[in-house]
């Protein structure tokens, strides 16, 4: 039997101490070299958010390996949210509402038309007429027309009885007759293709 060398004598006690070291920096080392990439830092959801408007503190930078193509990187406090999104899921430039600007001399006018499928025939930017009705027999009248949808704003629950939103760009004398109408009218709306 050979005799170790005295240097290596105090570390022949250890061995299965540095072995067990060694296997260790070798399994950090491979976690090291495969894992994937961290890519780029995308935006977003810090927890679930409605649809709406986005506050500072709804969204996170995160770095993703594969985001999405439109995902949103920089600074979206104050767009409006399309539609809901969970917690963790990044923000793209689709989920987000286009806003269209007011016209000079307008005010944004929200008016509730009372039937939701007449309001899925128009879109943001469209330019439409509103009638009001009222029971007893009166004929109904034109309150306000040629008017732009400023956004029709999802529905805040499934039923559909109580007619659907649309913000409107109207003069302030509109948006006050079509304020009146909606006391005690039933709103409407013409449109042309």
């Amino acid at each position: 039997m050979s005799r170790q060398p005295a240097w290596l004598r105090p570390w022949a006690r250890r061995r299965r101490l540095i072995a067990a070291a060694l296997a260790a920096l070798g399994v950090l080392s491979a976690y090291v070299a495969l894992r994937p990439a961290a890519g780029p830092e995308v935006l977003v959801a810090a927890r679930n958010l409605g649809p709406g408007l986005l506050r500072p503190g709804d969204l996170r930078p995160a770095p993703l390996a594969r985001p999405p193509d439109g995902a949103v990187r920089s600074y979206a406090a104050g767009r409006y949210l399309a539609g809901p999104m969970r917690r963790g899921e990044p923000l793209t430039d689709a989920r987000l509402l286009h806003p269209v600007p007011l016209p000079p001399g307008t005010v944004a006018a929200p008016v509730r038309i009372a039937d939701p499928d007449a309001v899925a025939l128009i879109s943001p930017g469209s330019t439409i007429g509103v009638l009001a009705a009222w029971e007893g027999g009166r004929p109904a009248q034109l309150i306000a027309d040629d008017v732009r949808v400023i956004t029709i704003p999802p529905p805040a629950d499934d039923s559909r009885t109580g007619g659907a939103l649309v913000v409107l760009a109207a003069t302030p004398d509109q948006a006050a007759q079509l304020a009146g109408a909606q006391i005690s009218g039933r709103l409407s709306i013409t449109f042309k293709t």
